[in-house]
């Protein structure tokens, strides 16, 4: 080996990031929202609160390394401060989604054998209600409010527990390539699936994170992780904030467009990032106040579900609001792609690439493979499913043989059907599952539901595919009209007419007063299909007078 050469075996851990929130930026802030104001704390208070929680952890609970400590909370300091101590020691940090259906919760945490679950004290009803059924958990931690623990067996309450230990801990050195978190997928076919983040790939993908192609965190920023941090770990930016020294803005339960809003103004946020439905709520509620201020925001990170165009177009002429659309997976920590335009493109191809997933992120490795298997050139038009790699995706899932399927010699299959250009930007035309396959050729669910959303009466929309005697399959569109409005089968054809193929025009739409969402907030397509198939969506027939 030659002499001179970098520390390769120095060990990329989340401890680093509690020493560079503890050190260098010990002065950046945290704020979280309750039902009594916001409360404040700077990195170097919540660090200090770490250690203490590091104590209970190993000192009252008796928490090994390996051990999983699961957390049933929304954004707050105090989740935070199970975050950073959690992994720190040793163990495995367990976010448990406070979405998931209660037989899915007692799956996941009898699957992950969670030793203690870090309760916030305004969901300890939706936990009584499964507590009994957790078959490894010894003790329920509650944290905020007033720390009723209710009927939860064995509680204890998070704030006397760290007053009874010391302000200091002596970390243990901890393997990199260890589990550092575990997230489970939110189940839409079969049981949730589990995925192991080692301490390396939560540091690698932060870095990811922080570039700023990707979501750009830098000290000067104020960051609103909208995002749960029960849903892939906040899309990673607890730890990527902490990183660089972004001060927090910490929204707890409070998701609505309005307290939202006011925490942007109040906070002067500079980055925020949500799923589509929020920034929709939150686009409706700044055109109908007065009071909005969001002229903060220099960037929205928005991913979950594919970005309508017309929600990025509508925010930018009305708000000034620069939405960026990002793409990725559980498995894959969960940053892919981001949909930054390169610099050279003409103001006429700038929304084109803003309306994809976006260029592959550094590390991400991708292909296309075909149905018979060979792979697809980067053309931006030859499609086939997209699968990645790379040192922060998941290469198998946690002690579960049965989604043996979805990876390949290291390779994760995602799923997704999607095209790639020459530049690296990935455009995803429909999941294999939802593609509607009509007289052997594809239609793409998810360019039609954009297309339909860009209509000014039209809400949400979802397209789903229904049994065609002809065809095999015809695309049905479901769609939520705005308040008031009063769109037809045939208004809504007339819009898709110059937009989309003849062909792809449905003859058949469905109105509905809601989608139905998944636990994370993305359309739940497979409860529409389930309902077309039982008789419980009325249909309307287009016209034969259109066109």
């Amino acid at each position: 080996m030659l002499e001179g050469l970098v520390q390769h075996d120095h060990p990329l851990t989340l401890q680093h990031v509690l020493s560079r929130m503890r050190t260098v930026h010990r002065e950046s802030e945290i704020v979280t929202l309750t039902d009594k104001g916001t409360e404040r704390a700077t990195y170097a208070e919540v660090c200090e609160r770490a250690d203490r929680l590091a104590n209970v952890l190993t000192n009252k609970l008796g928490i090994e390394p390996g051990d999983r400590v699961a957390t049933f909370a929304w954004n707050t300091q105090n989740h935070l401060e199970v975050y950073l101590a959690a992994p720190c020691i040793g163990a495995v940090l367990h976010t448990l989604n406070l979405r998931l259906f209660e037989e899915q919760l007692t799956y996941i945490a009898n699957h992950a054998k969670d030793r203690v679950v870090f309760v916030d004290s305004t969901v300890v009803p939706l936990m009584e209600k499964v507590a009994d059924t957790f078959e490894t958990v010894e003790h329920f931690v509650i944290m905020g409010g007033d720390g009723d623990p209710g009927s939860l067996p064995n509680a204890l309450n998070y704030e006397e527990l760290l007053a009874d230990q010391p302000a200091e801990y002596d970390y243990p050195e901890v393997d990199d390539r260890s589990a550092a978190g575990l997230c489970y997928t939110s189940g839409t076919t079969g049981n949730p699936k589990g995925v192991l983040y080692s301490h390396r790939s939560q540091i690698l993908h932060s870095f990811g994170t922080c570039l700023a192609d990707a979501m750009g965190l830098q000290e000067a920023d104020t960051v609103l992780p909208i995002v749960p941090m029960f849903h892939a770990n906040s899309w990673g930016i607890p730890y990527a904030a902490g990183l660089v020294g972004c001060d927090l803005v910490m929204p707890g339960q409070f998701l609505q467009a309005e307290p939202l809003a006011k925490l942007i103004k109040e906070e002067k946020v500079t980055i925020s990032a949500a799923v589509p439905t929020i920034w929709m709520d939150l686009l409706k509620h700044a055109d109908t106040k007065d009071d909005v201020d969001l002229s903060s925001l220099r960037t929205v990170i928005c991913g979950g579900a594919a970005v309508p165009l017309s929600l990025m177009k509508q925010f930018e002429e009305r708000h000034g609001v620069h939405i960026v659309q990002a793409w990725g997976m559980t498995e894959m920590s969960p940053l892919g792609t981001v949909a930054r335009p390169p610099a050279d493109v003409s103001e006429d191809e700038h929304w084109g690439f803003r309306d994809r997933a976006g260029r592959l992120m550094p590390l991400v490795e991708a292909r296309l493979v075909q149905d018979d298997g060979g792979e697809a050139p980067w053309d931006g038009e030859s499609t086939g499913e997209l699968q990645v790699r790379g040192p922060w995706i998941a290469s198998a899932y946690y002690e579960d043989p049965e989604g043996d399927d979805k990876f390949d010699d290291g390779w994760l299959r995602t799923g997704d059907i999607a095209s790639i250009d020459s530049r690296g930007f990935v455009r995803i035309t429909d999941r294999s599952k939802d593609v509607i396959k009509s007289g052997g050729e594809w239609i793409s669910s998810v360019e039609l539901e954009g297309e339909l959303m860009a209509h000014p009466e039209v809400e949400e929309a979802a397209v789903i595919a229904r049994p065609d005697e002809r065809w095999t399959e015809r695309p049905l569109a479901c769609v939520v009209l705005s308040e008031g409005a009063s769109a037809s089968p045939e208004d809504l054809t007339e819009h898709l007419k110059s937009r989309v193929a003849k062909w792809w025009l449905p003859e058949e739409f469905a109105f509905i007063d809601e989608v139905p969402k998944t636990s994370v907030g993305k359309f739940d397509k497979k409860m529409l299909r389930q309902r077309l198939a039982d008789g419980d969506l009325e249909t309307k027939p287009v016209s034969e007078k259109v066109g």
